[in-house]
């Protein structure tokens, strides 16, 4: 059996609460779980007490038997050293889809086709009038 440490939504429409359980990975988020460790309410300020609350030692005890945190909880353990959390890189995130690559590439070789006909007479405008002089 999987274990997972996660997070648990409850609360009202757009007033999120959750609880930070321990919970058999192939049950769904909201439903059954095992143990529940503690309480984050992200509506409180960051530097508040109350915004991230858990039993340290009912954490460490779920760690020490295998049960993986989800990327938020590690963030929060990681604050008391439970757990070594690093932000994660993924450099392909940012760069546009396939399409859109394709149109900007499309658009730069119409500006360099336009630009390169516009360039060739103005180097030959000037050649002109320094010949007229």
């Amino acid at each position: 059996m999987s274990l997972k440490i996660r997070l648990a939504r409850g609360g009202a429409k757009k007033r999120p609460f959750y609880s930070i359980v321990v919970a058999d990975s192939r049950n769904p988020r909201d439903g059954r779980f095992i143990e529940k460790i503690g309480t984050y309410n992200p509506l409180l300020g960051k530097d508040d007490e109350k915004r991230v609350q858990y039993d340290a030692e009912r954490a460490k005890h779920w760690l020490d038997r295998g049960a993986l945190p989800t990327d938020r909880v590690a963030r929060f353990f990681s604050a008391q050293g439970l757990v070594k959390w690093q932000h994660g890189n993924n450099p392909n995130k940012a760069k546009p889809g396939q399409k859109a690559q394709e149109r900007a590439a499309e658009k730069a070789e119409k500006e360099a086709a336009a630009n390169a006909p516009a360039e060739a007479p103005a180097e030959e405008a000037p050649a002109e009038e320094t010949t007229a002089d």
